[in-house]
């Protein structure tokens, strides 16, 4: 059940935009992602300012359009979703300005898109999504969605990828050095980047932990 006041202290524009915020059935981009997100940008608001209306907006409409990662469209998902933040928010009243402002940080979010990120606001949503990236919950999302594409966990004969190519697309534990360990780098906000440390080596710590089990 959805409760807007998780949303606090934006709870008025949660409950307004929350029927918008998860399209699909992708349970790493789903309502409890975008909680986690929304906290992830609250905290990291606290620390580096910006306008928090625009910012939990952003936060809320980030994934309003989904596309499966291994979709052609996948480096547009973010403008896709844009796009439709813009038009839902005009149904509001929102002023253009505003709606400028929230969908600059809806498509420069995304890692796949490759934009960079003007404003404040656009700076911490980045970082909040990537914090769900990486740490133990970047973890359970990694194996999620490499099973939803029907990868392995890995290549039982080299799992380090020592003799052969790095290949996510077949076995998921590729995935921490073809993109997760590379995320702690690109952070914003230094509020992002102190936060973004301690999941980066609880990542690391895992991958470790992982190769000596198997």
């Amino acid at each position: 059940m959805f409760k807007a006041e998780a949303f606090s202290p934006h709870v008025t524009l949660a409950a307004s935009l929350i029927a918008h915020a998860a399209e699909g059935d992708d349970g790493s981009h789903d309502l409890a992602h975008i909680l986690r997100v929304f906290r992830n940008a609250m905290r990291i608001h606290a620390g580096e300012g910006g306008d928090g209306r625009i910012l939990a907006a952003a936060v809320l409409l980030h994934d309003c359009v989904a596309v499966e990662k291994n979709s052609p469209l996948r480096a547009k998902a973010s403008a896709l979703a844009a796009e439709k933040a813009s038009v839902i928010l005009a149904e509001l009243g929102w002023s253009a300005a505003d709606i400028g402002a929230v969908a600059h940080a809806v498509t420069a979010h995304s890692f796949s898109a490759g934009v960079t990120p003007r404003t404040i606001e656009a700076k911490i949503l980045q970082d909040a999504d990537r914090l769900d990236a990486i740490g133990m919950v970047g973890v359970a999302r990694c194996f999620y969605i490499g099973g939803r594409m029907g990868s392995g966990l890995y290549d039982p004969f080299d799992p380090a990828a020592t003799n052969r190519p790095l290949d996510d697309k077949r076995y998921a534990i590729d995935h921490f050095q073809t993109k997760l360990f590379k995320l702690a780098e690109g952070f914003q906000t230094e509020t992002g980047r102190r936060l973004a440390a301690a999941r980066d080596q609880s990542l690391r710590d895992f991958l470790s932990a992982f190769m000596e089990e198997i």
